[in-house]
């Protein structure tokens, strides 16, 4: 427990770091970026309940409205790592209030689309915004917070995660349910305004100016590269319910290839002493980041498609309507919420153990989950297995917000930015993978057999694969905790013993 202790708490580099000041606002602060956060992720899966409605109105094709939902987690992907990187050049600040200015106006511009093809076109926009807004949000953190504080406000922005995911569903299906009209899946977006102008009004006063230190150099041919990169591997997967997987498989390897050469190219500009879009050493040198961001990619594969599968059974197989069909997996997210909290409070103390008693947690409540769904009555079965989903949610709460703040920990508060981007891009990469992935599952069983309880249960079983293989990289690297030796670290401003240091800063 030692070396867990000493790893989860204070005593990173940045946790003395020279000339830092508490601001006095920070909380304050924190709650700005963490209702900005949520608005953001809740977007990215509120719209799925109501695509028959925006189908049947819009009178478009199943595949346009297919990219309501896929095109907006394109383009907040593609975002991330970029926006991360300028935030650290520029001013946090500054980027995350335009980032949250657009992504208001781009709401309001998709509540008041008039045809198909400007919704595609808003949501791409808007799902721009967001990627650019996204990765302020936990370099923010970094940089008002150290020590346990950091830890505490983590487990906020871990619960915002984890809701944001997790609600979806039961929002978007209340927002219909209180909507009057043919048209009342235009409040999905317009509900952003009105929070968003606030957001944005309450930002300008509390959120702090970054310090830049050095040159603002911007990789360009780096941007390129990963930019490609991501959607030669996204693509496909976002095209999935139209067949994209079949017919562009070939992107996978293309994508890899050019993934592989902007690492190369970031190494090579390491050797010259110039900034990266994203520094390498983040993944070599930086303790726990590189077995974070695998968690985290592996967790959010079981984790965000099994929310479109619990939707088409609940809604095709039960004939529940979208409210219900919400209220069915709240149980998960009032765990998660309550987990995550308490988690942040706990991660100095326990380190990477909270994060294998949370996967632990989610498995036994999938799997409790599936069992249920497979063996009670089946309209009853959504309730029966309320209680063991709300078990399954208060693991998910000891897994994000853990892993978010042992990720970024170690990370010097300038490559903040670029840092937490990769972080969420991985995240985003999984997501898109999960939400290809158990839906195709899920039809491929039912028009194989017609059963809706078994396409679910396999579709679970999938997911559980995921969370099973974040399990395994956690294992290790707890076990590497227990018998690591970690000497003590000097701050990122001891430029000497930074492994991040180069010429260029």
């Amino acid at each position: 427990m030692t070396a867990s202790t000493s790893a989860a708490g204070g005593r990173g580099p940045d946790a003395q770091e020279s000339g830092y000041e508490p601001d006095p606002q920070r909380w304050r602060a924190l709650w700005v970026t963490l209702v900005a956060g949520f608005m953001s992720l809740l977007d990215v899966t509120i719209v799925a309940v109501a695509l028959p409605t925006i189908q049947r109105d819009l009178h478009a094709s199943p595949a346009q409205v297919q990219w309501v939902v896929s095109g907006y987690a394109l383009t907040f992907a593609l975002a991330l790592v970029t926006a991360g990187r300028l935030g650290d050049a520029l001013d946090r600040r500054r980027i995350f209030l335009l980032a949250l200015g657009g992504f208001v106006l781009f709401s309001a511009g998709c509540g008041a689309a008039p045809d198909i093809t400007l919704l595609v076109a808003a949501r791409l926009a808007q799902g721009l915004a967001a990627g650019f807004m996204a990765p302020q949000n936990s370099a923010l953190i970094q940089q008002m917070f150290r020590g346990a504080e950091r830890g505490r406000a983590f487990g906020f922005f871990g619960a915002t995660v984890g809701i944001s995911s997790a609600a979806g569903p039961i929002t978007g299906g209340t927002i219909l349910a209180l909507a009057s009209g043919e048209q009342g899946w235009r409040w999905i977006f317009y509900v952003n305004v009105p929070i968003g102008i606030l957001a944005v009004l309450l930002g300008r006063r509390l959120l702090p100016r970054t310090r830049r230190s050095g040159r603002g150099h911007l990789d360009v041919p780096g941007i390129l590269l990963l930019g490609l990169g991501v959607l030669a591997l996204m693509y496909p997967l976002v095209q999935a319910d139209s067949g994209g997987i079949h017919r562009l498989w070939w992107l996978f390897p293309v994508g890899a290839a050019v993934l592989v050469g902007f690492a190369r190219w970031q190494h090579r500009l390491v050797t010259r002493g110039t900034q990266p879009l994203l520094d390498p050493r983040l993944f070599s040198t930086v303790r726990g980041y590189a077995v974070g961001a695998g968690i985290g990619t592996l967790y959010f594969v079981g984790f965000s498609g099994v929310w479109l599968v619990f939707a088409l059974f609940y809604q095709r197989g039960l004939g529940f309507s979208p409210l219900q069909s919400g209220l069915a997996v709240t149980p998960f997210a009032i765990g998660s919420a309550s987990a995550a909290v308490v988690a942040g409070r706990l991660v100095e103390r326990f380190g990477r153990l909270l994060t294998v008693c949370g996967l632990t947690g989610v498995i036994a409540g999938f799997g409790g989950t599936a069992l249920l769904l497979c063996l009670a009555p089946l309209h009853s079965a959504p309730w029966i297995a309320a209680p063991v989903l709300f078990l399954g949610g208060i693991g998910s709460g000891f897994v994000v917000s853990p892993n978010i703040t042992m990720t970024l920990r170690d990370v010097p508060v300038r490559m903040a930015g670029a840092a937490g981007g990769a972080l969420q891009t991985g995240q985003r990469l999984g997501a898109a993978l999960g939400t290809a992935a158990l839906p195709g599952l899920f039809y491929l069983v039912l028009g194989g057999s017609g059963d809706y309880r078994g396409a679910v249960v396999t579709a679970l079983c999938c997911a559980l694969a995921g969370m099973l293989a974040a399990l395994a990289l956690a294992l290790f690297d707890r076990q590497r905790d227990r018998h690591a030796d970690r000497p003590h670290r000097k701050g990122p401003d001891e430029t000497a013993d930074d492994p991040l240091h180069a010429r260029h800063t």
